[in-house]
């Protein structure tokens, strides 16, 4: 029986360039095996390294999580919607390695993520869970405060069968109690 100390050490960080290709492998397993993307031929690493860059151009988070020097999973947040009413909300992604399941790392990543978002002034985040089975993402996303706002029924077909989409969100900061200052959030 292993205690809480026992658990290797969790280690958050900005991406690099150089970590697409890792990530590029947790992706392609979620995409080829599981439910919780809706794209079904897995990006390549130009792909991936061109929404990467995409994102941080924009000024969001995109983080890594390593365990032990190998990366383990990894979290973004992007543009909820384009128009711009949306500005202040952020949609959430968060990907783990295969080995990585049930250890704590898509908490470490999702909990870094909704401070990283915070800090830089957003005010909602939601989560689009495919699979309104994925009881693991759903659970998580729920412990750290998010709540079910819908579900999306049969939006989604994959793997020969009509698959669902969850609609989790929880407040950053302020969330709606109060405007914020002006314009768009900024890094």
């Amino acid at each position: 029986m292993s205690s809480e100390t026992d658990a290797p050490e969790i280690l958050i960080r900005d991406a690099t360039e150089g970590d697409m290709a890792a990530l590029q492998d947790i992706y392609a397993h979620h995409v080829l095996e599981g439910l919780a993307s809706f794209e079904e031929i897995p990006p390549d690493n130009a792909e991936m390294t061109r929404r990467w860059n995409a994102l941080l151009g924009a000024g969001y988070p995109y983080r890594v999580a390593v365990v032990g020097g190998v990366i383990q999973g990894y979290s973004y947040a992007g543009p909820f919607r384009p128009r711009p009413a949306y500005r202040h909300t952020v949609e959430n992604s968060v990907y783990v390695s295969l080995g990585s399941h049930r250890q704590g790392v898509g908490r470490r990543l999702l909990e870094d993520l909704i401070a990283q978002c915070s800090a830089l002034g957003y005010r909602q985040m939601v989560a689009i869970i495919g699979d309104s089975a994925n009881h693991a993402s759903i659970g998580l996303h729920a412990s750290l405060g998010f709540e079910k706002t819908g579900v999306q029924p049969s939006v989604g077909l994959k793997f020969g069968r009509w698959v669902d989409s969850v609609i989790m969100q929880r407040a950053l900061g302020e969330g709606d109690t109060s405007l914020p200052d002006s314009g768009t959030p900024q890094p």
